[in-house]
């Protein structure tokens, strides 16, 4: 979602875990108490946490609760809800919430963006972009890795790329820059050996690409401190976790941050098909913020 996130996605991870060598029994965790936490995150994120789920919830909660020295689902949702900080409601987002990406992900996104948006307008000085649902960084990193490549130079040009996710552990690692072998998966050879430094067991973005990337926490459920225009926005594989009234508002909101003619990047398994909008289709899982509405909103 924006895992929201993005791109962050809910995944099924089994409920039993291992201590001291054997396992345990997870807390059980009533049909209530499931709805309980269903309504938290979506009221805080807007991630929807579809029946089944319940093991994951047992799995993640779980090993909180036992940190924490609490007896079970009831007390720890107590203690959520009265954290006046908010800091163990945060946690408890994070731990609901699994990133998965990789470099140059969905290689078709990253063909259209040089061929249609970058190589087109090569001279033109101010870039904004914004990855929403950024997970660990690889496609913010892409982006700005492909623009230096299309580029050759960054001399004389206003470049930023800004990469938001709800989830605080996954930015830390985006921010630092480091994956190991097994993280370069999509990453051309090339772009490899030209803006990735040896360091270790892994590697590390360089300076240079670095630089072009700000990474900051934002839900994408709240308010956003954001001005724009961008000349594209990539939300990928995030909105499958909304609902029709939060995947629209949440398209509503790109539109008005994206300059005329713009574009919306989301997961080519997702659609907007039955969500009332304004952009343009352009090709699967790409839409066009129209420079003026064509025939009234599309569904």
């Amino acid at each position: 979602m924006e895992k929201l996130a993005g791109p962050t996605e809910v995944s099924d991870s089994g409920a039993r875990q291992p201590r001291g060598g054997s396992c345990f029994e997870p807390y059980p965790l009533s049909q209530e108490q499931f709805q309980r936490v269903v309504r938290m995150m979506y009221q805080v994120a807007g991630i929807h946490l579809k029946e089944g789920k319940q093991n994951l919830v047992k799995a993640r909660l779980g090993r909180r609760i036992r940190t924490l020295g609490l007896s079970g689902f009831k007390e720890y949702f107590d203690l959520v809800e009265k954290d006046g900080t908010g800091a163990e409601l945060a946690e408890m987002v994070d731990l609901l919430t699994t990133n998965k990406t990789e470099f140059f992900r969905d290689q078709v996104h990253f063909d259209f963006l040089r061929k249609y948006v970058l190589e087109p307008r090569a001279q033109q000085r101010r870039w904004r972009f914004w990855s929403a649902g950024c997970s660990s960084g690889q496609e913010a990193y892409s982006l700005a890795m492909l623009a230096f490549d299309v580029f050759g130079s960054l001399e004389g040009r206003d470049l930023k790329i800004l990469a938001t996710d709800v989830c605080r552990p996954v930015l830390q690692k985006a921010m630092a820059g480091y994956y190991e072998d097994g993280e370069l998966e999509g990453l051309p050879k090339s772009y490899l050996r030209r803006f990735m430094v040896r360091e270790g067991a892994g590697f590390r973005v360089c300076p240079e690409i670095r630089s072009l990337v700000r990474f900051a926490r934002l839900n994408l459920n709240e308010p956003w401190p954001l001005r724009g225009p961008f000349q594209a926005i990539l939300c990928r594989n995030v909105m499958i976790y909304f609902d029709q009234t939060v995947r629209q508002r949440l398209l509503q909101r790109f539109y008005a941050l994206l300059e005329d003619g713009g574009f919306l990047f989301i997961g080519l398994s997702e659609s907007l098909t039955g969500v009332e909008h304004s952009y343009r289709y352009i090709r699967p899982a790409v839409y066009q913020k129209c420079l003026q509405r064509l025939s009234g909103s599309h569904r």
